[in-house]
């Protein structure tokens, strides 16, 4: 499929699953809807950022480094699945998370105590603008840090969904997809789908379902994408490039931002586990599910698509907002 197979190291369980949602499509009375779980990768508790550290931390080894970097808010999925493949590899672990410190550790903060992660707070600042701080401060103790960026999304970490297409080419017959709906927040994971799917030569749309208000960087966050994916291709060896009609990016439900949850979050959490069985979390998949929904209703989506959302984690976020989730406001 290109010129570069890249090595990682085992740290999930794959392929993970891919199931009908018949209820949840009968009772949208919209499209065949099917459901890629990747909040089953198992690594604490599971999620797609499992994928990207395969890759990262393969090279973080490759390097000899004995300690890890990254950055997120305080419910950071990617956060607690890079504590959890630290633990299992022995690597010192250092998490800066946006905020100031709770008065109660629970959902992924607690985990990532549980992990044995070294927390540091660094206010208003979730992205990792204090990283080249903390690299140097490690450096000077004797350390040998990798970092891994914001949400994991370098080309390593797009790369990885470049990969995961391929695994579900192995699933089912994706020719008969007409769409694949997923959240899209730190790029990597919208980036490997859209470099995944040229080199596949599929038909499918892909709808990045935007989470955050905030731009990466200093270009906006389609334009991140676009160049993630077309650096990622070069890294591989591919000749494929993209422009900008090439990045389906819907940026209507952001709501009132970044990890504060409303009634499409609410809704689509509610409707999700009742009919399916299934739990999303509050900031990603919740918020990627109700953009679903939406266009459901509004007829974007028809009886005729045949729609995958891809189920990327974060459930341990929902006892961190449990208050919200059960008071109704």
């Amino acid at each position: 499929m290109h010129n570069r197979c890249l090595p990682k190291v085992n740290l999930g369980f794959f392929p993970t699953p891919v199931v009908k949602l018949s209820k949840l499509s009968s009772v949208l009375g919209g499209p065949n809807i099917l459901m890629k779980r990747d909040d089953m990768t198992g690594l604490a508790l599971g999620g797609n950022k499992t994928r990207k550290l395969e890759y990262l931390l393969q090279d973080a080894i490759a390097k000899g480094c004995d300690t890890v970097i990254t950055a997120g808010a305080v419910q950071s999925n990617h956060c607690r699945q890079t504590a959890a493949a630290a633990a299992l590899l022995q690597l010192e672990c250092h998490l800066i998370l946006g905020g100031d410190p709770p008065k109660t550790a629970n959902g992924n903060l607690l985990l990532d105590n549980l992990l044995g992660a070294q927390i540091h707070w660094s206010g208003t600042k979730r992205k990792g603008e204090t990283i080249p701080e903390m690299l140097e401060l490690l450096r000077a103790r004797g350390k040998k840090p990798y970092v891994i960026p914001y949400g994991g999304s370098n080309e390593l970490g797009a790369y990885a969904f470049v990969s995961a297409l391929q695994e579900l080419e192995t699933q089912l017959d994706t020719t008969q997809l007409s769409h694949i709906v997923f959240a899209s927040s730190s790029g990597g994971t919208h980036a490997g789908f859209t470099l995944g799917r040229a080199l596949l030569q599929r038909a499918y749309t892909l709808v990045g379902i935007n989470i955050d208000k905030g731009d990466t960087g200093e270009v906006p966050f389609a334009k991140f994408i676009l160049n993630l994916a077309d650096r990622t291709a070069g890294f591989i060896g591919s000749a494929v490039t993209f422009k900008s009609d090439d990045i389906l990016l819907a940026a209507d439900y952001v709501g009132d931002g970044y990890g504060v949850v409303g009634k499409l979050e609410k809704e689509a959490l509610e409707i999700t586990a009742r009919y399916e069985g299934i739990l999303l979390d509050p900031v990603y998949t919740g918020r990627a599910m109700g953009g679903l929904m939406d266009m459901i209703r509004t007829g974007k989506l028809t009886s005729e698509d045949r729609v995958l959302f891809w189920h990327t984690g974060g459930t341990p976020s929902l006892f961190a907002y449990a208050e919200t989730l059960i008071s109704g406001k």
